[in-house]
């Protein structure tokens, strides 16, 4: 049961996961958070019946949906579920099952308790159970240090999905990767304001190509490509929109 006021919503997109979706949705339906929840899903135009299976499902719990009409990648699809998202807090949430939902309370209470701004579980602190594929470990945690040193935030696991916001800051955050990039564009542009950011350890159980894993070398390349802009050569002017709360923005010329 929830005690809390506040509302979660959860921000799912959703390509080509017919296969595990029906169970997938069972568990985000029926999952208890310590606050309210509501579902975001967005289809990035499916070709597997996936949009199907979301429009028959039978839910409990307030949901929202956006049918994409052409495939544009995840950072496309979140930027279309933050902007219909009512809740207090926003969290991203892939339609698989390489998270696990039952580590988003501990995720959430920290918003909840007014003692965080934006919160990034990590599959790299060791006191939640662990399985990596080699590679994408290496490359994970090679992306996650650069992106330190760029970005002065000390994060164990940059690219992980699980990130959740206090709702007025992704909101006026100005988003423009498509695909993958979200994760260090977004990580750069939270490193420019003041925020209490904080950090704890998830379960991660990696699928594979056969099962439906989308993100390819290319994607790692990107990244770095994204890192480097993000922080050193984009126009930080142009990161936040005008609603971002002013407790949020630095006093400091280059934002002015």
């Amino acid at each position: 049961m929830n005690d809390s006021k506040k509302t979660i919503s959860l921000v799912i997109p959703v390509y080509n996961e017919a296969q595990h979706l029906e169970r997938f949705l069972q568990l985000i339906d029926g999952i208890e958070l310590p606050c309210a929840k509501e579902l975001v899903f967005v289809d990035d135009c499916s070709k597997d019946g996936s949009a199907a299976i979301i429009k028959g499902f039978a839910f409990k719990s307030k949901v929202q949906t956006v049918f994409k009409p052409v495939n544009e990648g995840k950072g496309a699809a979140l930027r279309s579920g933050f902007a219909v998202a009512t809740g207090d807090i926003i969290c991203v949430q892939d339609a698989d099952f390489e998270y696990d939902p039952r580590d988003l309370p501990t995720l959430i209470t920290p918003l909840i308790n007014e003692k965080a701004d934006v919160v990034f579980g990590s599959r790299f602190k060791k006191n939640a159970p662990q399985v990596h594929r080699t590679f994408h470990y290496l490359i994970n945690r090679f992306l996650t240090v650069l992106s330190n040193f760029a970005s002065g935030l000390y994060l164990t696991d940059m690219e992980t999905c699980y990130k959740l916001f206090k709702a007025p800051i992704i909101k006026n955050i100005v988003l423009e990767s498509n695909r993958f990039g979200f994760e260090p564009e977004v990580t750069a542009k939270v490193a420019c304001l003041k925020v209490r950011v904080e950090e704890y350890p998830i379960a991660y159980y990696p699928r594979n190509y056969i099962e439906g894993k989308k993100i390819t070398w290319r994607d790692g390349v990107a990244a770095l490509r994204h890192i480097l802009y993000f922080n050193f050569v984009a126009d930080k002017k142009k990161f936040f929109a005008a609603g971002m709360p002013k407790e949020y923005i630095p006093q400091s010329s280059q934002w002015l």
